[in-house]
């Protein structure tokens, strides 16, 4: 079993920045591929970032890339997100999860209760 929670979500202007929080515990969090994904009202879930567990590669969404930096510390089991220069269609519940190397939801066999984003234009 694992549980994932994430924190740091919250209201912020458009051009502001949000770093999210996910914290694991269960089983070994340093030997698993680690994501984040988000789902707006009313679409799918879609995703975000993956980072490998050595945290030697990540992969982005072009809808993100060189705004969000997907990173993890494993002697502290969490995963972040730091996210900059949102905008408004950021808006969305923000999800981590683990599994294996994909950008794919299927790939990921444990997720967290997510934490809102909001972001105002």
């Amino acid at each position: 079993q694992v549980q994932l929670v994430e924190s740091g979500g919250g209201l912020v202007q458009a051009g502001g920045s949000l770093r999210l929080s996910c914290a694991a515990s269960g089983r070994s969090f340093s030997t698993y591929t680690m994501a984040w994904f988000r789902q707006a009202p009313g679409k799918e879930r879609e995703f975000v970032a993956f980072i490998t567990w050595t945290g030697g590669s990540t992969y982005y969404a072009n809808s993100v890339k060189g705004r969000f930096t997907i990173s993890r510390d494993n002697a502290k089991n969490t995963l972040y997100l730091q996210m900059n220069s949102l905008k408004p269609e950021d808006t969305a519940v923000y999800y981590c999860a683990s599994g294996y190397y994909s950008d794919f939801r299927t790939a990921y066999d444990y997720w967290g209760q997510g934490t809102q984003v909001t972001v105002s234009s």
